[in-house]
């Protein structure tokens, strides 16, 4: 197939028996030429990641505590996987320098950061394949956000000086030199920029499953795999909480055109799910690709008659979040009335959510605003829903056949999606019923 880029989470490198599994997979397709690895995972359900564990040993400096006796447990992780490999490799020296490090107050995403660079130097010698430091090719600017132009360029040309290599996920540097990371999941995002780096024909992505599901298995009882997805399709699933990928990862090998490939480290056989730019194939007894819902929103209802032959009133409400620091999530409206969906965290306190309030009464003078909360959004997706007559009647029958009542309804205009909006509590319910109502 050409060039591909590999990525292994967490629970894919949590112990020695998966860094074997890791290897076989590698070396199994000569394409396979770069590996991101994460830091281990759970080996098993009590278990407690190594990064979380090193968020721990952050909290504990900052509290004027020893890290002594809890860093004992991390070097344990990585001493024992590398005693059950065989490897002949010392990384004592690595461990204690992180130890000193953190204990003078390096910084949170430092200490986290080095569970991708530990697990990252075993897994290199494990393979026979160099090391790549993230630290070294992937780039913030100076106000945290991802530097995009300079990590391509810079990672470019490194990548072109090996064959094979094992890069950390997770982190990157900022202009000063200090370590900066992205949000929880991020080697999903190192994986994806190594991808488009390295023109990669494919990204495979390798977790704990086999693949998307069409909806979350802890609320649908075995839901479908997904064989073939759009980006555009996971972007709105993934928002509404399908976490198999971060949703930031999507951004790098989308531009570039390259699919990514969501396989199961402990069932490599599996073809998994495929994420592709485009794609007119579709279930024509589906319809839709999948289903994924998230509690956590509330809503500003404004009501003012005649409010649509007023020029700039909906400019002059948004005006008032961005004062306050808010996205809005959807913009559902009538004639009179006009609703704006935020996230329940970002209007939290009563003090700002009084000085909204009063606000938005003295920029557009309505006849009544109020917030309401406790509501849940449940996006339906799916590319053949353009082509099949009736998928929102089905939507809203399965829901009503389930007693729910719809607060909000929203449909963008590429008909790819429809939002609906319901009790928080009604959520799973809602979830459900749709699921039941298109695959049956």
């Amino acid at each position: 197939m050409g060039m591909k880029v590999v990525k292994f989470g967490g629970t894919s490198l949590a112990d020695a028996e998966h860094f074997r599994r890791v290897a076989e997979i590698v070396k199994a397709d000569p394409d396979r030429h770069f590996v991101v690895a994460s830091a281990p995972g759970k080996r098993f359900k009590e278990d407690v990641k190594v990064t979380d564990m090193l968020y721990q040993c952050y909290e504990l400096v900052r509290e004027g505590k020893d890290i002594t006796d809890y860093y004992e447990k991390i070097k344990e992780r990585y001493n024992t996987i590398i005693a059950d490999l065989g490897l002949d490799f010392d990384i004592s020296g690595e461990l204690d320098y992180i130890q000193n490090a953190i204990t003078h107050r390096s910084g949170q995403d430092f200490a986290a950061s080095r569970g991708e660079y530990l697990n990252s130097l075993i897994l290199a010698k494990f393979l026979g394949y160099d090391f790549i430091d993230a630290e070294s090719v992937v780039f913030f600017r100076e106000n945290g956000a991802y530097d995009n132009e300079k990590t391509n360029e810079v990672l470019s040309a490194e990548l072109k000086k090996h064959q094979n290599a094992v890069i950390p996920g997770f982190y990157g540097v900022m202009p000063n030199g200090t370590i900066k990371t992205f949000s929880r999941g991020g080697s999903d995002i190192t994986g994806s920029i190594v991808a488009r780096a390295a023109e990669a024909d494919l990204y495979e992505n390798w977790t704990d499953v086999s693949g998307c599901l069409m909806a979350d298995p802890r609320i649908v009882d075995n839901p479908l795999p997904i064989k073939t997805i759009t980006y555009r399709e996971l972007r709105e699933l993934s928002y509404m909480g399908a976490s198999v990928l971060h949703e930031d990862a999507i951004f790098p090998v989308r531009y570039a055109g390259i699919p990514i490939n969501i396989r199961n480290t402990n069932d490599p056989a599996a073809p998994g799910t495929m994420i592709v730019s485009g794609t007119s194939e579709y279930d024509s007894k589906l319809v839709i690709t999948g289903i994924a819902g998230k509690r956590g929103f509330s809503v500003i209802n404004i009501e003012k008659d005649m409010m649509n032959s007023e020029i700039g009133f909906g400019r002059r409400v948004l005006d008032v979040l961005e004062d306050n620091d808010i996205s809005f999530e959807h913009l559902p409206s009538g004639v009179d009335t006009m609703s704006v969906i935020v996230s329940s965290a970002s209007i939290k306190g009563e003090a700002k959510r009084e000085r909204i309030l009063t606000s938005i009464n003295k920029r557009v003078h309505p006849d009544s605003v109020v917030i309401e909360d406790g509501l849940a959004l449940l996006a339906v997706v799916g590319r053949g829903m353009v082509k099949a007559k009736g998928t929102a009647a089905r939507v809203f029958a399965a829901i009503s056949a389930a007693d729910i009542n719809i607060r909000m309804i929203d449909q963008g205009s590429s008909e790819l999606n429809i939002i609906v909006g319901v009790e928080e509590h009604d959520l799973e319910r809602a979830l459900n019923a749709i699921y039941k109502e298109f695959v049956k």
